[in-house]
């Protein structure tokens, strides 16, 4: 089981020799996800050793182009590459229709089954969840509709005593009833389970935020995260043209990381009007420490990030 994001964009609106817009990929306990699909984001995958037909879900936030601008190629490929299991797409009401007639133009059906949710409630809701991962959506505060999402690992199994069940003469039918933390009965006696267990490893959170200005509604969503993916669009040079455009600073980023909590800060979509993240970077660590900068082709591993 791993839990890891790997920035694919990290850009803002132009893309930069340095750096493509918006996208990432987050595999999440052999889930596969993507987020956002700027321009350019399939040649990202590639690039960065991802194989595009293991994506089953893929979360747009909103409909500005350097956030799906890159999504009818993909699936243009994919449909190219005979992909046959079917996709679901998460994002605002008017997507499935931009989608639809892109393919529709181009004169050929897909493949496979493409599977639209349609995002229109602001508050926190569960949009997927199987037995290991839960995904939410929550809105943000932009200049038009948009959506974070918030990945949460389910609880985990208890670790198991491999010492004391050898000693007790469990038989392997028996440890699906200890990592759930059940008693096991054993020759007319009762086993307890604390006795044979310990405590599971934590359950992981990522939050990604995208294009948003600071704004309470999202408070409650992004509280405690592991790690959370924040837009820090702009520096405090140009905290004026952020207010301006609904988009925060970097120093505006750390200081939601401190008040909610959250671990681990990355922030991105950096405008290309800065050459480097040097200047973002040492504005979001003056109030949030455990702050990295994206970069296009970081892999972060959220299991290593804990141990911090």
């Amino acid at each position: 089981m791993s839990f890891t994001v790997c920035i694919l964009g990290s850009g803002a609106a132009l893309p930069t020799g340095k750096r493509n817009p918006t996208a990432q990929y987050i595999e999440c306990n052999n889930r596969h996800i993507l987020i956002d699909c700027g321009e350019g984001t399939q040649l990202q995958l590639r690039k960065f050793g991802i194989k595009l037909q293991r994506i089953t879900h893929i979360l747009i936030s909103h409909l500005h182009g350097d956030h799906f601008f890159g999504l009818p190629g993909l699936i243009s490929s994919m449909h190219l590459l005979g992909r046959t299991r079917g996709l679901t797409v998460y994002g605002p009401p008017e997507l499935q229709q931009l989608i639809s007639s892109f393919i529709e133009i181009g004169g050929h059906k897909l493949c496979f089954d493409v599977q639209f949710v349609k995002l229109e409630t602001t508050s926190v809701q569960t949009i997927f969840e199987d037995r290991l991962i839960e995904i939410k959506s929550f809105a943000l505060k932009h200049r038009i509709p948009t959506w974070g999402y918030r990945i949460e690992e389910k609880l985990k199994p208890l670790h198991l005593n491999a010492e004391a069940i050898k000693e007790a003469g469990l038989l392997l039918e028996d440890l699906p009833k200890l990592k759930a933390g059940l008693d096991v009965e054993k020759d007319g006696r009762i086993l307890k389970n604390k006795n044979f267990t310990t405590a599971p490893s934590p359950s992981l959170h990522y939050v990604y935020c995208s294009d948003t200005k600071p704004w309470v509604g999202y408070e409650s969503a992004i509280q405690h995260a592991h790690l959370m993916y924040h837009e820090a669009t702009f520096t405090d040079q140009h905290a004026a043209r952020a207010k301006q455009t609904y988009h925060s600073t970097a120093k505006q980023a750390a200081e939601m990381a401190l008040k909610m909590k959250v671990k681990h800060l990355v922030i991105g979509h950096f405008s290309s009007r800065y050459e480097s993240s040097e200047q973002h970077l040492i504005e979001a660590k003056s109030v949030f420490q455990q702050t990295i900068a994206a970069e296009d082709g970081d892999w972060i591993d959220l299991e290593k990030l804990s141990h911090f």
